[in-house]
Order: structure tokens, then C-alpha cells, then sequence
């Protein structure tokens, strides 16, 4: 089937590129520095840890080559030939784990229904570069696929996906906090920090008056507020108010102490330096969950990264549970299911897939079409979610598993509240108690994240 679609591009990345440093030991870990400047001449490093709260600036980070120290990752920009020399050093070695490009990455935005799987976002690219050729094949493709599905089954109904209930039809609660039971959760996510890595807050939005909360900008040249709109509907699913100006109530753990990691501008886009740099930040700073509602495209057959997979074994080690969207490429409607995007399809990162308000897959949610390339954990509220939204807008109902995941984020923050765990003991609770759903793993694995 796939034959039928229009060839999609290859990852895009920055010319950078980042680095797994031993850590088993300091010696381990100067090793590995030590070869990397013997094979490229790069040696003046700056290390997070000499920055106040582990978190350098955005322009630090583009400035010079990066060791982030919680996660034991390099960011160093090299020639083509510096890279070749470093890979080749790396072969022979073993102070040294793996080298990849750096990638771009997205928010992975709102799906509108005029959005098709494999096309370009426009509100983070800023611009339309589609030839009218690829429309028109897309387009005859898709038809021909529909007209052979139905030849084969003229009964054949196609989903339209669902929706979730309108702010007015509800009491309360967003139709999310209801599925999930997170309406009714004892817990509030008091004393745990909650970090959400995407275009920031918007702190002047009502909502989050007297709220403990800490803005971090790391995308060069713009402010830690958010002037795109995708973070702050983020944050406030996973932590949004309990007494918002406006109901219904949409935030699960609304006394949580937020983190705001703006690593992705207001266009939408960024680049994993920028990612690590808030993990790192997140982890530094002892926050129990990490909520990545970003990521790029993975085209089947395509493995996971080995840097993010050390990345989330670390963050498990040192206490925190990353959590991320697995991506909205998908078209379930005329069969198309893309694999879970990077940096979700990692092992040790919980990847969250996106259900409707009848507890039905969403039709753009990627799925777990094998398992060396990632797989779905959890589902959660996707569809039609209502949150907070920057001012003067104020809320916005929009739908993605960039939705589902704060869900996820908000619940683990009552567990960790709730029973003390972190890391690892925290994934196996919310895994243990998620309610069981007849679809199949490979779409929303353990089944729905639910509150304690």
C-alpha cells in the first residue's frame, strides 16, 4: 500500500551532532572527551553543571559545544570531515557509545481535518512549498485506495474519528478528566514537579495567578512566554487550574510546581540540543515527569535513536519518567498507520497514543507497527481537548497525541503524589493501572492511563 502515497522526505537534521559519553566512571567520561577532541580538534566545552539551575542560555547553546551533564550527551557542531573522523575513532573505541546527526523537531500540532499525513505542518514550517503535482498524486492515490477497500467490502464504513464533547456540554470537567477519573482523584499533584518541554507558558493567563511555576527559554532569540499556543494548552491538561475562570475544569494535577521548558519556538519547530537541554534542565532540577509533546516523522523501518534511549534509561536512573507523543501521521481511515516518531518510539521514553471521547483510536494516531521501531504504552484523551490557550484567546479546544500525553503527565504526577514512586516504579504503576480497552496494543498498548 504504501506505493500508492508520494515518497516522504528523510528526517530533517542540522549538521550537528550529538554524542554518547561513557559515564560509568569520570576517567570513562574524560576519555571519552578526550577523543572526540584528538579526532576533531573540538575541546572547549561547556558543561551544564556551571550554569545556574543546570540550564544554559539559548544562545550559549548555539554559541559552543555542549556536555550536558545529567545525561552524559554531547552537542558539538562539525565538518563533514571532523564527523568522519570522530565515527571512525568511535569504532575502535569504547570510551565512546554512539554518534547521530541532530535532528529538527515539531510540535506535533493540532489535527485539522484539511492536515494529511506525510505533508508539511504550515503553521511550524511558516510557509507552503508543496508542488502541485504532489497534491494531485496524494490526492489520486488516496482515491484509488478508497476505491479499492471498497470494491473489496461495499459495506465498508470509515471513521470519522470521533469527537469529544464541546466546553458547553459540560458541567465541570473536560470530557478527559472524566475518562480518565482524574474528576474524581484524591490527589493534585502536590510537592511534584511536573516539567513540560514544548513553546513555553503564557504567564499572564488568569489561570495561573499564584501558581508556583519556572519559565525557561532555550530557542535562541525569543522569550520563555509563549506566543504560539501549543505549550500552554499542554500545561494546562497536565496542570492546569482547579478553579479556572471558566469551566470546565481541564487541568489533572493542579497543584503541581511547573516546569515551562520552551524548546521549541513560536513557530513550532526546534532541534534536539535544545530537547536535551531541557531534559537535562528537568532532570537537574528533580522533576518526577517529563511531558514531550513534540517529535519528528520515523518512516517504517527506520530504528529508534540509541542517544535518546541512554537519554530516558538516565532519566529513569535518576528519578524522572519521560513521557511523549507518538505522533499524528497517521490517515486509519483508508488503512494508513504510521510508526511511533522520535523521540517516543524509545524504549525507555513512554510513547502515549491518542483516543476520541467513545474511547476509539483517533484516526491520526501512529501506532506500534513493529516492535524494533516502537511501541504505544498508554492512550489517553486526544480528541477535541479543551485547555487553556494563550491570552487573549484564554481557551481552545484542538486535538493530537500532543493532547493525550499531558493527560498521561498530569496522572503520573497523583501517582508519584499518591505512593511516592519515581522512575521506573512509576511507569509500572501507571502501566498496572490502566483501564483495559478492546483495541489492540498495538494502537494504545496498556490500554487508558486512569487517575488514582
Amino acid at each position: 500500500m504504501s506505493n500508492l502515497f508520494p515518497p516522504i522526505s528523510q528526517p530533517e537534521t542540522t549538521g550537528r551532532f550529538l554524542v554518547v559519553l561513557n559515564d560509568d566512571s569520570d576517567d570513562a567520561a574524560g576519555a571519552s572527551m578526550n577523543l572526540i577532541a584528538n579526532a576533531t580538534g573540538v575541546s572547549n566545552f561547556a558543561h551544564s553543571a556551571d550554569f545556574s539551575e543546570s540550564a544554559p542560555t539559548a544562545d550559549q547553546l548555539g554559541e559552543t559545544p555542549i556536555v550536558f551533564d545529567e545525561l552524559g550527551i554531547a552537542v558539538v557542531s562539525l565538518e563533514p570531515q571532523q564527523a568522519q573522523s570522530l565515527q571512525a575513532a568511535a569504532s575502535g573505541a569504547s570510551s565512546l557509545v554512539t554518534i547521530e546527526p541532530e535532528r529538527v523537531v515539531y510540535a506535533i500540532g493540532d489535527m485539522t481535518p484539511q492536515r494529511l499525513p506525510g505533508l508539511p505542518d504550515m503553521a511550524a514550517t511558516g510557509q507552503i512549498s508543496i508542488s502541485t503535482e504532489y497534491l494531485k498524486g496524494y490526492r489520486d492515490a488516496v482515491n484509488k485506495l478508497v476505491d479499492q477497500l471498497m470494491e473489496a467490502d461495499p459495506d465498508m464504513e470509515f471513521a470519522d474519528g470521533g469527537s469529544g464533547d464541546s466546553p458547553d456540554s459540560m458541567a465541570a470537567f473536560t470530557w478527559g478528566l472524566q475518562a480518565t477519573k482524574a474528576d474524581a482523584s484524591a490527589y493534585s499533584g502536590s510537592g511534584i514537579k511536573v516539567a513540560v518541554l514544548d513553546t513555553g507558558l503564557d504567564p499572564t493567563h488568569p489561570d495561573y495567578n499564584g501558581r508556583l511555576f519556572t519559565n525557561r527559554s532555550f530557542i535562541e532569540g525569543e522569550a520563555a512566554k509563549d506566543e504560539n499556543g501549543h505549550g500552554t494548552h499542554c500545561i494546562g491538561t497536565a496542570c492546569g487550574s482547579k478553579s479556572p475562570a471558566s469551566l470546565p475544569r481541564y487541568g489533572v494535577a493542579y497543584n503541581s510546581y511547573i516546569y515551562s521548558g520552551k524548546v521549541l519556538s513560536n513557530a513550532g519547530g526546534g532541534a534536539d540540543g535544545g530537547i536535551l537541554a531541557g531534559i537535562n534542565w528537568a532532570i537537574a532540577n528533580g522533576c518526577a515527569v517529563i511531558s514531550m509533546s513534540l517529535g519528528a516523522r520515523t518512516l517504517p523501518g527506520q530504528s529508534y535513536s540509541q542517544v535518546y534511549e541512554k537519554v530516558g534509561k538516565r532519566a529513569l536512573r535518576r528519578g524522572s519518567l519521560i513521557i511523549a507523543a507518538s505522533g499524528n501521521d497517521s490517515w486509519r481511515q483508508v488503512g494508513l498507520i504510521f510508526p511511533v516518531s522520535h523521540p517516543a518510539n524509545c524504549p525507555s521514553i513512554m510513547a502515549i497514543g491518542a483516543l476520541d471521547s467513545r474511547l476509539r483510536i483517533a484516526p491520526f494516531s501512529n501506532g506500534g507497527i513493529k516492535s524494533s521501531a516502537g511501541q504505544i504504552d498508554l492512550a489517553a484523551p486526544g480528541v477535541d481537548v479543551y485547555s487553556s490557550w494563550p491570552m487573549p484567546t484564554q481557551y481552545n479546544s484542538i486535538s493530537g497525541t500532543s493532547m493525550a500525553t499531558p493527560h498521561v503527565a498530569g496522572i503520573a504526577a497523583l501517582y508519584a503524589e499518591a505512593t511516592g514512586a519515581r522512575g521506573s516504579e512509576l511507569w509500572a504503576q501507571l502501566i498496572q493501572n490502566a483501564q483495559r480497552l478492546s483495541l489492540p496494543s498495538r494502537d494504545v498498548g496498556s490500554g487508558l492511563a486512569t487517575a488514582i
